[in-house]
């Protein structure tokens, strides 16, 4: 068993993915590359640097960076008194981010161990206790490390913590299988059931992740699944992308299907990567139109 793993963010008094309070921890690493993402942060699963230009203080001011990068990744501009990352030059060492005052650069992933994180998730147990809460895995994709992901659930729950897990489907069936040993609540995304849109947009196709889905309802019947769908304009926002999700999955009494509006709130982290954010422009979805398409959830799935 693997006790240590990559972890990018550890969220404290979260009200979501799950019951009461939580503590969500988010793991680096994800084998789709979804257009929307909104946390890219997740995406690779090696530690990584992020830099924030507006926070940088200037080379007028501080040139600590450029002294301490031994790569040349870092160079001066003039013009606007910040550095410029070169990225094909980077070797996310993180020495840039030590010396860094004004935290402009920082490395995201920080390998812990299960006893780490489970501290940290102890920390609120008063509040578990109060409010039906507990230990939430999100990512990123957890099963991407599942050796880890299954560990930290174990313990939690020996512990007597409400855990969950938040995952894609995209793994092998054995690691959902052993995951479920350990958890109260399953969270599953559903995006769209055409595998070759589904490509298109994730660059993996759902026929692993479709499967995964019926094993999970026939090997784990009495545990709760929550089908989530991000919903995306151009991507899978008709009507007929949310039935064709509904009449998959309807019929498995322990499963409830949510829709997730698409937002831009994790827009500002790609340049932060050096990324480009691909559904640049795309508009939000209306209220309208999502409360359409919830009807036509509630309609067919009897949910509220």
């Amino acid at each position: 068993m693997n006790n240590f793993g990559l972890v990018f963010n550890i969220q404290q008094f979260s009200l979501h993915d799950g019951p009461g309070i939580r503590t969500i921890v988010f793991f680096k690493g994800c084998p789709l590359r979804c257009r929307w993402c909104a946390n890219p942060e997740s995406q690779y699963d090696q530690p990584e640097l992020v830099y924030n230009k507006n926070k940088c203080i200037g080379t007028h001011e501080c040139r600590e960076c450029l002294q301490a990068c031994g790569a040349g990744a870092i160079e001066q501009e003039e013009r606007h008194n910040k550095v410029v990352l070169n990225r094909k030059l980077c070797l996310n060492c993180g020495e840039c981010a030590k010396v860094c005052p004004s935290k402009a650069l920082e490395i995201l992933g920080k390998t812990m161990s299960v006893n780490e994180v489970l501290k940290i998730a102890q920390e609120d147990g008063v509040f578990y206790s109060r409010s039906g809460g507990g230990l939430t895995l999100s990512g990123g994709e957890p099963l991407l490390q599942a050796e880890f992901a299954c560990g930290l659930l174990r313990e939690a729950k020996n512990k007597g913590m409400d855990t969950a897990i938040e995952t894609c489907g995209y793994t092998r069936w054995q690691n959902i299988e052993k995951a479920c040993q350990y958890v109260n609540t399953v969270f599953y995304d559903i995006k769209c059931i055409n595998s070759d849109k589904h490509k298109r947009f994730t660059n993996v196709s759902n026929k692993r992740i479709l499967q995964n889905f019926k094993d999970l309802c026939g090997c784990f019947p009495q545990t709760p699944v929550i089908v989530r769908t991000p919903v995306v304009p151009g991507f899978n926002d008709r009507e007929e992308d949310i039935l064709e999700i509904i009449n998959f999955i309807k019929g498995n009494p322990n499963v409830k299907y949510e829709l997730l509006p698409y937002h831009r709130f994790g827009e500002s982290k790609y340049a932060y990567l050096g990324k480009n954010y691909l559904l640049r422009g795309v508009p939000t979805l209306t209220e309208e139109h999502i409360k359409f398409l919830r009807n036509i959830v509630n309609r067919y799935m009897g949910e509220r």
